[in-house]
């Protein structure tokens, strides 16, 4: 049979649909707050959280297609089908009803609403708006309505449009210079800090679970499977570039803003001020519709991959119950707001990205020892502690005597661990262990055929 070739046209349209995925509105806000925190060090800190914002879920979707796997379940199944259930769930709700969806919601307040409430009323407004939010979210979803094609197809360019007339101004007409004063985390190895910022976006994860779909577009335009991961490491690598583009955009935007403002708490409180600073209120009211109305697809498409995935895995609950638990737990989340949401996210995902990380690598490497446990297993088992005491470093817990105590022998010890990079080493030793013992158990099998 004749390979398909890939013309120019099916190019940018896979590109485009990789984008969508890796970008959506609420991305935004992680590197303009990027950008007020880190200041003067804004380059360092920005080269950093590209690894994490557009590498790391490029080379997850590569994952997900050479090892033709159908969902994240079969990308951590080979250390043991109780783990891929396991980390199936935690990965369905970071992304979805515990930080993900609800900060959809939140990101959406804090941009085209919060601005034009008077703040002793924004608890009030923003129960009303996560209850309306979400409340059309379920039922769109229960309704498999169009509704989320169309925004797909024509509110998401217009944002991005928006977005460009902002970036533009804010080059041609800067709030200030790059000079600006530096955060304390940003102060030394503002790489590694933009990192661990990267990880906010959730991209790593959320490709993991999601890739499956774009995997099925390019079969769709008549490509052989063979082809696929071809197909898509092409538009991914011009998805990719874009997206790094804009981010670097973003935080230099971000840093410049700090010569009109102070930094905000979160960073689409920051974005409004900048819009509106370019824009007045005509314009920061036009991005919060649009804002809205883009999240709001991000919000549906979640819906449906949480309940569509978790109703595979659990076929007794039934599809519409898990969108009642999305939808729910996403609206009592969701009103804790943007700041609360971010903060509380950040050690649930210096826990899971090791694990992320590590089994994105495996995969791509997979074929070179056959997919076997043994070496999966090893690597697991090596990053676990560490995880979880990176995880701990960076929770409310790091506070108390004992914890401290504990994470301070952890940061002494180990390489890289007080940079948040304790698991890197673990996982290389897991490595040479897990190749060896499996190099050793074939070559036992060797031996006794022969």
């Amino acid at each position: 049979m004749v390979e398909k070739k890939l013309t120019w046209k099916q190019l940018v349209l896979v590109a485009s649909l990789i984008f969508g995925m890796f970008f959506g509105a609420g991305n935004l806000i992680f590197p303009i707050q990027l950008g007020q925190l880190s200041g003067g060090n804004w380059l360092p800190a920005t080269i950093g959280f590209l690894i994490t914002g557009t590498v790391v879920p490029f080379l997850a979707m590569m994952a997900v297609s050479l090892t033709n796997s159908q969902s994240v379940y079969d990308i951590a199944k080979p250390v043991a089908p109780w783990f891929g259930t396991v980390f199936l769930v935690a990965i369905h709700l970071t992304i979805g009803p515990f930080f993900g969806t609800p900060r959809t919601a939140a990101t959406a307040f804090s941009m085209g609403i919060a601005p034009f409430v008077p703040l002793k009323y924004q608890g009030v407004v923003m129960f009303v708006f996560s209850a309306v939010f979400f409340g059309l979210a379920y039922f769109l979803t229960v309704k498999e309505s169009g509704l989320l094609k169309w925004v797909g197809k024509y509110l998401n360019p217009l944002f991005l449009g928006l977005l460009l007339v902002v970036l533009v101004l804010s080059l041609v007409l800067p709030m200030g210079d790059t000079h600006q004063a530096v955060s304390a985390a940003y102060q030394s190895n503002a790489a590694f800090q933009g990192i661990l910022d990267g990880y906010n976006t959730m991209d790593g994860i959320a490709l993991l679970a999601l890739a499956v779909s774009v995997v099925y577009a390019v079969r769709g335009l008549g490509f052989q499977k063979q082809q696929v991961s071809k197909v898509l490491a092409k538009a991914g690598l011009l998805s990719i570039l874009a997206e790094a583009v804009l981010y670097a955009v973003l935080v230099l935007v971000g840093t410049t803003s700090l010569g009109l403002f102070k930094a905000s708490d979160n960073g689409g409180a920051a974005f409004a001020q900048i819009v509106s600073h370019y824009m007045g209120n005509f314009g920061t009211a036009l991005t919060g519709v649009i804002v809205t109305l883009a999240v709001f697809t991000t919000a549906m498409g979640l819906f449906v991959s949480f309940a569509q995935d978790l109703h595979r895995v659990f076929p007794k609950v039934s599809y519409l119950w898990w969108l009642r638990v999305i939808a729910f737990g996403s609206f009592v989340t969701a009103n804790a707001g943007l700041t609360n949401i971010v903060a509380w996210s950040v050690p649930v995902l210096m826990l899971l990205y090791p694990f992320a990380l590590v089994l994105i690598l495996l995969s791509l490497f997979s074929k070179y020892f056959k997919k076997s446990s043994v070496v999966y297993r090893f690597v697991v088992a090596s990053v676990t502690i560490p995880a979880f005491l990176d995880a701990l470093a960076s929770s409310p817990l790091a506070t108390t005597s004992h914890v401290q105590s504990l994470v301070n022998g952890y940061h002494h010890f180990v390489p890289f661990a007080a940079l948040g990079f304790g698991w890197v080493v673990p996982a290389v030793v897991g490595a040479v262990l897990g190749v060896g013992g499996y190099l050793l158990t074939n070559s036992k099998r060797v031996t006794v055929l022969d």
